[in-house]
């Protein structure tokens, strides 16, 4: 009672000051100074928000009442983005102030995983082949191998496996050769470079067969093709084989990993008229005087940006200069006639002025540089996908079992970059009931044989591998590539996309790039690399064929060594 009365006796004595210094001559605002407890409303506290808060909340409230109308130009969808905004067609032309707004944008957001886009194909064709095959209501007349004057016996080897027109690339090279020039050749993937160069080879031996012009040198060597692994040397002696079986001409492979006992069987009896052979092998046959490339014809040196690179650039130089080289056409003919020099591969090397240099006349040396060389192929489909590292391996078995469910199946390649990794996953694949093989450099030549040939069989569906099954190995029964470590240069990526549409048939292409190294393989994005990635998605976005040039590849993409666990890993994936 003492508090109400206390609350009462104030409450007056406040009011009746009040009316009391109204009465005064003061300020009006004096009232307002000496209490602010009224319960007026016109008393009342006023809180005030700054103008940009309520400009905010404006913009956001017209924003959120806006429909957004997306505008695309007409034209074929060439980048399709979980973004709708960013979506764009194969007709864009980047204007010359305009910013591009790149796909992968904010990729480095922890909050970006489950981001995609997709690069379509823009082509239903091969590149490699002409004009003429790819107009298949026009009744011209194709070109075939007998307009390119090659012996009745090849063109029917030919037909019996089922090759009927050459492509572009053997439009260029076959002539070439046949009239003892010096080749440099670089064309894409799958443009059919391995019969540019067997086709005049076998068919100059069968000429020479007849004519008995190649003498002393029957009982030598008289064409070495040489290739990086012991797979393609197997796959290429298997096409010489066909194409040598109407003239009773003989083919051997040699390769190393199976001793020196197994390289002195193979010369010990009648040399071969084709020898396809790995550089390391070769080298050991050289040393032990078991043949002689003095009178060789046919020198040829495929994949030839693996030849070069610093891991067989000596090993090749030693080669070379056992060879005697010719540096004119009419060198390559009659008696004491020296070798072509054939260089072919899907890449320009670096470096081959230097070795060449060494063995012929570099003016000699004939280009034939096909359009589309250093282009991805523009008839496979590409999807890269933001996953969290921990999901890296579950949506590569998504991928399989989605591929397996579909009409036709087909075959998978999961690349990895180091022989480690290629273990590991295959041991978690294993758990996971995928079938699969494994092909690695470290494995023994025992265990490695016929693995990728059961592989192109159809024994297995997928194959786990290193860059060893990227250069030059056939695989037209691949229809889904995945980069399960991201390649460490452009050309190692154009060469595992190449494993996918030969032929002109279909596929996509898988990749995944993570941003932290957890393992052995690892590729490392530092930081800054924002704009090197953004540079790299930006040239496939600016052109049609989707063309990757040295200079838009992230150069900053290396392989880590040692780990930081305290980095989030963020990976990309495309398939």
């Amino acid at each position: 009672m003492q508090s109400a009365g206390a609350l009462v006796s104030g409450r007056f004595v406040c009011s009746a000051f009040l009316k009391a210094a109204a009465r005064c001559p003061i300020s009006p605002i004096s009232p307002i100074r000496l209490c602010r407890t009224a319960d007026t409303p016109q008393d009342a506290a006023v809180i005030r928000i700054p103008r940009y808060m309520k400009n905010r909340v404006g913009n956001a409230k017209q924003t959120r009442g806006k429909v957004k109308i997306r505008t695309m130009k007409a034209g074929k969808l060439l980048i399709q983005s979980k973004n709708p905004d960013r979506n764009q067609s194969a007709g864009y032309i980047l204007g010359k102030f305009e910013q591009p707004v790149l796909c992968s944008k904010g990729w480095k957001h922890s909050k970006s995983f489950g981001d995609y886009f997709t690069i379509n194909s823009t082509k239903t064709v091969v590149p490699c082949v002409t004009e003429n095959q790819k107009k298949d209501g026009e009744q011209k007349t194709l070109v075939n191998f007998n307009s390119l004057h090659l012996c009745k016996e090849l063109v029917e080897a030919l037909h019996s496996i089922n090759i009927t027109h050459p492509t572009t690339v053997q439009l260029q090279t076959i002539p070439k050769i046949t009239k003892g020039h010096n080749i440099l050749c670089a064309a894409e993937t799958g443009s059919g470079k391995t019969l540019g160069y067997l086709l005049p080879i076998v068919h100059r031996l069968q000429a020479d067969e007849e004519s008995q012009m190649h003498g002393e040198s029957a009982h030598k060597v008289r064409t070495v093709v040489l290739v990086p692994s012991r797979e393609l040397a197997e796959q290429v002696a298997a096409v010489s084989r066909t194409l040598c079986a109407p003239f009773g001409l003989l083919t051997r492979t040699v390769g190393g990993g199976r001793g020196v006992g197994h390289i002195k069987m193979v010369f010990r009896r009648n040399p071969p008229d084709v020898l396809v052979a790995t550089p390391g092998a070769l080298v050991k046959a050289l040393r032990r005087h078991c043949l002689d490339l003095s009178e060789l014809s046919f020198v040829v040196v495929d994949e030839a940006d693996t030849m070069f690179d610093p891991s067989f650039c000596d090993l090749l130089e030693n080669i070379l200069l056992h060879t005697n080289i010719a540096s004119h056409p009419q060198e390559t003919r009659g008696p004491g006639h020296k070798a072509q020099l054939l260089v072919v591969g899907a890449t320009f090397p670096g470096g081959v002025g230097e070795v060449l240099s060494q063995v012929t006349d570099l003016g000699s040396m004939v280009v034939i540089k096909s359009k589309m060389l250093h282009f991805l192929m523009p008839h496979v489909k590409q999807t890269f996908l933001k996953v969290k590292g921990a999901d890296k391996i579950l949506e590569l078995h998504q991928a399989l079992k989605v591929l397996q469910h579909e009409k036709g199946g087909g075959g998978v390649l999961v690349f990895c970059n180091k022989s480690a990794t290629v273990n590991w996953l295959g041991y978690s694949l294993e758990e996971m009931g995928v079938q699969h093989a494994r092909l690695q450099g470290e494995m023994p030549a025992a265990v490695r044989a016929g693995v990728f040939h059961s592989f192109q069989r159809g024994t297995v569906d997928v194959l786990i591998c290193t860059d060893i099954a990227s250069r030059g190995l056939d695989t037209t029964r691949v229809r889904l590539v995945v980069n399960y470590d991201f390649p460490e240069s452009h050309t190692d990526y154009i060469h595992r996309a190449g494993r996918v549409g030969r032929a002109g048939g279909g596929g996509r292409r898988s990749s995944q790039l993570r941003h932290s190294s957890l393992g052995c393989g690892a590729v490392q994005l530092e930081d800054g690399d924002d704009e090197e990635l953004g540079s790299f998605t930006q040239s496939l976005r600016s052109c049609e064929d989707q063309q990757i040039s040295e200079a838009a590849f992230p150069s900053a993409v290396r392989c880590s060594r040692s780990p930081r666990p305290h980095r989030q890993p963020r990976w990309w994936r495309c398939r």
